[in-house]
Order: C-alpha cells, then sequence, then structure tokens
C-alpha cells in the first residue's frame, strides 16, 4: 500500500465536520470556565445533533465557546456557562439565533479575527482533537505524504527556503538546524520542547490539546529529514490535559501507521514517540538544561561546546524544536516553502502565534502575520484596555523580554523590530499593561520571577537577579535614592554579560527597558516617594474626605481598626496604624475616599 492509499482510507471526516453539530471547546481555558459542565448539559437535552468537544478555538475572554451548526448554518456563541444552554436550546427548537449570547456566524464576523491569518490554528477549536478522520479531513497529513515524495535533504532545504525560524524565541533557522544535524551518523534524537514556563504564554499548551496530530505530524516529517528514530515530546506536569491528549493521540497514531516500525509501509522508516515530564522549572526552556531534565538529572544548563547536535541526550546529537516550529512544518510541506515565505516580512516569515494577557478587553490566543504591527493587534484584536484607562505598555516576550511604550506602538512584530529596542519575540507572550499599572512595580514581578527561577548554577543570575529585585523592592518602598538607577543599570548590564545560559542573560531586560522608557517613574518613586499608578503599597495612602456620611462601612472593614468617628460623621483614618491594604476604599459606596 502506498502513503497516499494508506492517508486516503483516513479521510471519512468530512461528515462529522459538515453535519448538524454542537461543539463546545473542553480546551484547559474552556474547563476553568465550567464548559465541560455545559457540554454535559447539551448531552442530557438529547437533540437530534452530533455533540462532542472540540478544543480552544483563541477568543478565551468568551469562554466557555459552543458552536451551533443546524441546517447548513452556523452559529457561535460565547459565555455559554451551564446555566445559559436552555437559552441555546430554545434558539435551536426554534431555529433562531440567541442573541445574548451570539458572537457571529464566522470567525471573519467576529473583531478579535478580523485581522488573524490563522494557518497553525486553523483547526483550534473546530475539530475534535483526538479524531484523526477530522484531522485529515482538513488536510491532515497532506504534508507528511508530500515529504515522502522527497528526500531528506529536498525537505531540509525546502524548510530553508520557507524562511521558517524557531519559535521558541531566539529564531535560529530552522532548516540550518536540521542540516547541522543531518550530517551526522549513527542515533539521532528529535525533541520537541512544550515546557512554556512564561507568565502569559500558552500558545504552546494550546496547540498541543487543541491539534495535537499536527504536532505528531511535524515531528514525523522532521525525523525522516535528519535520520531520527527516537522522538520526545518534553512538557511540563502541570500541563495534565496537553499530557493526556498527546498520549492518546499518540496511541492512535501508532494504530494507523503513522508512528512506529516501516510508518506508512517505508521499509526502514522507523519513529517512536514518547513524552517526557519536567517539574515546572523555567530554566528547563533552556535546551541543555531541558536535556539534562529528559535524563533525570538536574535541569541546570551547561557551556556549550559541545552543542546538542554534536553531544545530545545520553551522547547522541539532538535536535530540539518548539512546539510551534514544529507544527509549521506539515504546512510548509503541504502549501509549499514559496508560498509560506510570502507571507510575514522581510527577514520573520509565516506568521506569529502569540499570546494575548493583561488590562485588555479581549484575551486569548491568536495568529497573525509576521510583521503585524503592535497597535493593531492591541487596540484591533485586543480592544485595547478597559474603560477608563489608557494603554501605557506591552510586555513581549515573557520575563525575558522588555517593555514596549507607546511611543513604539507602530513596531512590526517580528525578530529584528523588537530587538531593536530591548525586547523580543520570545515564545509569543503579549502582557498588556494600562494607567493603572506601576512600571517599576512590574519590573519588579518579572525579576522575583526570574531570580525564584534561576538554577543557581552561575554566580551572575544567582546573586545579581536577587540584587536586583532588593534594589527594586527598596524602590518600591519609598526607600529609594538617586544612586540605585545606575546601580540598577550597571548590575543589568552584568548579568546580562556574564551569565551562562539564556535565562540569566535575558532577565534584565524589562528592567533595561523600562528603565529607558520609563525613567520619570522610577525618579517619582525615588524623588518624591510616589508612585503615579498608586500600585506600590507602601506609597499609597488614604485619605477620608468630605463626601463622608459617617456610615461606618470602611470602619468595618478595616483590619487593624485604624478607622475612628461617630456615627453620621466624618470619619478619620490613623495614618500611623493604616496597613494600606485598600479595603477602606473598596467598601466605600459613597466616593468619599481618596487614593494617592
Amino acid at each position: 500500500m502506498t502513503p497516499i492509499t494508506a492517508l486516503a482510507d483516513l479521510k471519512k471526516g468530512h461528515e462529522a465536520l459538515t453535519c448538524d453539530r454542537i461543539t463546545v471547546g473542553l480546551a484547559t481555558c474552556g474547563i476553568s470556565a465550567g464548559a465541560d459542565r455545559t457540554l454535559a448539559a447539551f448531552q442530557a437535552a438529547n437533540l437530534p445533533l452530533i455533540i462532542e468537544n472540540v478544543g480552544c478555538l483563541g477568543n478565551c475572554y468568551a469562554e466557555p465557546i459552543v458552536t451551533v451548526r443546524q441546517d447548513g448554518s452556523t452559529a457561535i456563541y460565547g459565555h455559554v456557562t451551564e446555566d445559559k444552554v436552555q437559552k441555546i436550546l430554545d434558539a435551536i427548537k426554534t431555529k433562531t439565533i440567541c442573541k445574548e449570547l451570539f458572537l457571529g456566524r464566522t470567525l471573519e464576523e467576529i473583531d478579535f479575527y478580523k485581522i488573524q491569518k490563522r494557518l497553525l490554528l486553523a483547526n483550534c477549536g473546530k475539530i475534535n482533537p483526538l479524531d484523526i478522520d477530522q484531522y485529515v479531513a482538513t488536510g491532515g497529513y497532506d504534508g507528511l505524504a508530500k515529504a515522502l515524495r522527497k528526500k531528506p535533504q529536498e525537505i531540509i532545504e525546502d524548510v530553508l527556503a520557507s524562511g521558517l525560524r524557531g519559535r521558541g524565541g531566539a529564531g535560529f533557522p530552522t532548516g540550518q538546524k536540521w542540516r547541522l544535524i543531518a550530517v551526522k551518523t549513527g542515533k539521532k534524537i528529535l525533541v520537541c520542547n512544550g515546557d512554556e514556563g512564561d507568565p502569559g504564554a500558552f500558545m504552546n499548551r494550546t496547540v498541543m490539546e487543541s491539534d495535537p496530530f499536527k504536532l505528531i505530524e511535524g515531528m514525523t516529517i522532521a525525523a525522516y529529514a535528519i535520520g531520527s528514530d527516537e522522538g520526545i515530546i518534553y512538557t511540563r506536569a502541570e500541563y495534565p490535559l496537553a499530557v493526556k491528549t498527546l498520549r492518546s493521540a499518540i496511541t492512535i497514531a501508532e494504530s494507523h501507521n503513522l508512528l512506529g516500525k516501516n510508518i506508512l509501509g517505508i521499509e526502514g522508516f522507523n519513529f517512536n514517540l514518547r513524552i517526557v515530564m519536567g517539574a515546572g522549572a523555567f530554566v528547563c526552556g533552556e535546551e541543555t538544561a531541558l536535556m539534562n531534565s529528559v535524563m533525570g538529572l538536574r535541569g541546570q544548563p551547561h557551556y556549550k561546546p559541545p552543542y546538542p547536535a554534536d553531544k545530545g541526550i545520553y551522547g547522541y546529537p539532538t535536535n530540539i524544536n518548539n512546539v510551534s516550529t514544529l507544527s509549521f512544518v506539515p504546512l510548509i510541506m503541504s502549501m509549499g516553502a514559496k508560498e509560506f515565505a510570502k507571507i510575514g516580512s522581510e527577514k520573520s516569515k509565516g506568521t506569529a502565534v502569540l499570546c494575548l494577557t493583561g488590562k485588555i478587553n479581549r484575551t486569548g490566543v491568536i495568529e497573525v502575520p509576521m510583521g503585524t504591527p503592535l497597535r493593531e493587534i492591541i487596540f484591533g484584536i485586543a480592544g485595547g484596555p478597559p474603560q477608563g484607562t489608557t494603554f501605557k505598555a506591552v510586555q513581549c516576550g515573557g520575563p525575558a523580554g522588555g517593555c514596549v511604550s507607546e511611543k513604539y506602538l507602530d513596531l512590526p512584530v517580528d525578530y529584528e523590530s523588537l530587538l531593536s529596542i530591548g525586547a523580543m519575540m520570545g515564545s509569543g507572550g503579549l502582557v498588556v499593561l494600562n494607567s493603572d499599572s506601576c512600571m517599576v512595580d512590574v519590573a519588579k514581578f518579572f525579576m522575583s520571577f526570574t531570580r525564584s527561577e534561576s538554577c543557581g548554577k552561575c554566580t551572575p543570575c544567582r546573586e545579581g537577579t536577587t540584587r536586583i529585585w532588593e534594589i527594586l523592592d527598596k524602590i518600591t518602598k519609598g526607600l529609594g535614592t538617586p544612586k540605585d538607577i545606575e546601580t540598577l543599570k550597571s548590575l543589568s548590564q552584568y548579568v546580562k554579560e556574564n551569565s551562562l545560559c539564556g535565562l540569566g542573560q535575558a532577565a534584565p531586560n524589562p528592567i533595561l527597558t523600562t528603565l529607558a522608557q520609563f525613567a520619570d517613574e522610577y525618579r517619582v518613586h525615588i524623588e518624591q516617594k510616589e508612585c503615579p499608578s498608586h500600585s506600590c503599597r507602601n506609597l499609597v495612602h488614604y485619605r477620608i474626605n468630605e463626601k463622608c456620611t459617617g456610615c461606618g462601612n470602611c470602619a468595618r472593614h478595616c483590619p487593624v481598626h485604624c478607622i475612628a468617628g461617630r456615627l453620621k460623621e466624618k470619619h478619620v483614618i490613623d495614618q500611623s496604624v493604616c496597613v494600606r491594604c485598600g479595603a477602606c476604599y473598596e467598601n466605600c459606596a459613597f466616593d468619599a475616599i481618596d487614593k494617592g
């Protein structure tokens, strides 16, 4: 049986994707919003429609997401919690639309999707992640079929021609990385790095939970190209649904001879795939620390050389790519390298899968052409900051990235552009900050994260990140001095230049970018002992104004009993006792407490 014939036998999913059907997004974001109970409520209704779970559609802000296809017409609904299922059921029975929950007929009608270009995420939220027939019906395994008609070296040349760069952060050309290991002889190991630990990043998790066969297909093509017979998906134990989904998908792929020995009847084409779970250490996203973790050793990086392509896991040449990088490979094979290269900017090809979190109206996972301006993403897709607030900055690339102010909002999202201002693509996390955010406190938060995640092996990172955090902590408490600014700059530069691995080398980026773009905020904290955004607790004061009616509600909620006053008379806060918790401010119904 030829590969083409074997794959044709799987194309039975068209009917499932086009018939009357109700789907509920049951990825981690959906489940956390109660989508599992929503699905159960639909199943209990005994409707004459197929009812099944799908992955994440991306618009996490509207979870749980329900899509209803009836009589050839589709309706996408958001915020469908268990208690709102009956409203959808009533609309189905009367063949009408539930306007209260309606988002649109198609994704293109919904503001969140209007400027997106969904290639990698095309199946997410539309197919059952573990229905291989549905995956094949959407073009799944066409990439592998085309790859198997080529020689391994031709595949590598195609990947090079596509301009695909590593989506894990560094942006190294994928084809070049494959070329380095392809020339090695003997056993080789292919590793997928699915260990995303950045705050605000969950794009890898989305792909693993919502379209696992795409990742498996990409790894199979990569294995064929570089000559590997052993694959490892490394992810964190904190991703239980992703691990469970991938394990089931691997078993299904094996049952169809898409993994294992003599894949698709091709003699000698063997590729076995397994999952290794890490303990959730951020440093294990670095490739040498990842390899140590896979081997059961302490997750610490080591000096290079030797490079993984020369000596990796158990001494074998090892190739490590990110989830998104490998998942793009089937698309490049099926659509062609030249077509893929037409998308994006001059030096950054294809699309970028990004996570939108923070102070915005619409959070979620998006996919846009490389080079899309930040402004279009934040104000077009994400809907900008909440009403009553203004945009202040966006943290690009997680703890290793940098803060980008409004001045640079028209900057294109690609590797070179972001690096030019001290930020980076990273794994693709965008954390949006608004006028309520304190940039000194933001820098302190990210430094707190990186210092706690430092493996401790090298002194510049272990001690340097702690000293930087201590200075930032001092400034947010109103104890900073003008000398602290220069100390922060010089110490950050030292840590950046002398740390062993990428964690320490990039850890100062949030500090250096906030110092460069928000110097005034640092000065106000140090010279005036104030926090302009009223976020730093030690620099915030609460005072009762003339609007006070003497209701006593503030005093009843004060945990340290520092508010005094008679009933129906203006109350007073004892500043020497106040712990600045904000309970009085939050519980005043008369706008009688000033925060400043």
